[in-house]
């Protein structure tokens, strides 16, 4: 029987006060937890049960507040190998039941201590079913969390003032600074990918079925990355209002025009659209978790996806000589996937990748590389990068 790894917190006080505040008036008393301080942003929730490290990491979250409506917490502790990102990448964290003693034996350190040496604030003790609830009647609004601040009329007056997600560009917030490589297969395809906040799963996704991976800021011109001479280009998840993002729109065009397979997940899917003349849209509450049902209106087949987006393609505006529906929410008929006419490209809203969640999507990345290899040479005079 395997043994179990109890560790204990070695930060502050389990007991400092703390509140919540939303900018409808709500506020709501709870425990600090993690860093001791204030932090605001949009005000979200995931309804997944396990990957909380997957989430707090996810580089498309990055400025917003992030409720878990699963009640226990840090059960599991904390991992480097759960990361999505080098550290936490949403603005704060709201749970009902935070446990300080997980039992596992992968965790290196208790959540608390990952959270505090990375500046994580949050707030323990909050009735998030009332709180979930109020988010779906009344649509997702900024709040601030604080353990320093305790008056209930200043903490609702800076939720209201916190910046609106809708009409922020926040890609240049969480891309790379510099191209780097993840993976070098010795005879796979080369996929670049163009960073705007992409999870490491999606890398390690290609990496494992042998593709050589370099990853390029988001903003890099198109012309240095096909110095690299890919086989295929790739636009990554991220966050913000793609609608906010004109110089990646226009990128995304010119990925398109480079006569190249394109593959696009989530924030990439959205830039896609926007690039061929189609419309997003601000979703009242959006969809976060590990359980949402998706029909692959090809196969017929239903996929049990894990997802994370607050913005969506406006099926409305969706020309059948531009793009081809291929999936659909089961839950909201939203958009989930398209293939496009003029060019040798897909997109998703939800995660192939799945990190948390199951594998039922992963086809998608053959998908993409089989039209990769079909528009390969039969032999390559490449020289090795």
């Amino acid at each position: 029987m395997a043994a179990t790894t109890d560790l204990h917190s070695n930060g502050q006080s389990a007991e400092a006060p703390a509140k919540l505040a939303l900018a409808d008036g709500t506020v709501m008393e709870g425990t600090a937890i993690g860093h001791r301080g204030t932090t605001g942003g949009e005000l979200c929730f995931n309804t997944s049960m396990t990957g909380y490290q997957e989430i707090l990491t996810d580089p498309s979250y990055y400025g917003q507040i992030m409720m878990m409506t699963y009640p226990h917490i840090g059960n599991y502790g904390a991992m480097e190998a759960d990361l999505e990102a080098d550290g936490p990448m949403v603005a704060g964290l709201v749970v009902r039941s935070y446990t300080r003693r997980p039992s596992n034996e992968r965790a290196e350190e208790t959540l608390e201590d990952f959270m505090q040496r990375n500046g994580l604030v949050g707030i323990s003790g909050i009735d998030t079913r009332a709180l979930v609830r109020n988010i779906r009647a009344e649509g997702v609004m900024n709040a601030v969390i604080s353990a320093e601040e305790l008056d209930d009329d200043a903490l609702v007056q800076k939720a209201r003032d916190w910046p609106a997600m809708e009409g922020l560009a926040l890609a240049d917030k969480v891309t790379t600074e510099a191209p780097y490589d993840w993976s070098t297969g010795d005879d796979g395809p080369r996929i670049a990918v163009y960073d705007f906040g992409v999870k490491r799963n999606i890398l390690r996704s290609f990496a494992e079925r042998g593709c050589s991976v370099r990853v390029f800021p988001g903003r890099t011109p198109l012309d240095d990355v096909l110095d690299w001479e890919p086989d295929g280009l790739f636009l990554s998840n991220g966050p913000g209002d793609p609608r906010a993002m004109d110089d990646a729109i226009e990128l995304a065009g010119e990925v398109i025009d480079a006569g190249l397979p394109v593959f696009g997940i989530c924030l990439g899917h959205q830039l896609m659209a926007l690039s061929e003349g189609l419309d997003v849209y601000k979703m009242y509450v959006g969809h976060r978790g590990a359980n949402h049902p998706v029909k692959n209106r090809e196969t017929g087949r239903v996929e049990v996806t894990t997802q994370n987006h607050g913005f969506a393609v406006e099926g409305a505006s969706i020309d059948e000589d531009v793009a081809e529906v291929t999936h659909v929410n089961l839950n909201d008929d939203s958009i989930e996937g398209m293939r496009f006419k003029r060019f040798e490209g897909f997109s998703l809203q939800y995660h192939p990748e799945a990190s948390p969640g199951p594998h039922d999507s992963r086809y998608h990345f053959e998908r993409f590389l089989d039209a990769v290899r079909d528009e390969q040479p039969a032999e390559s005079s490449r020289v090795p990068a």
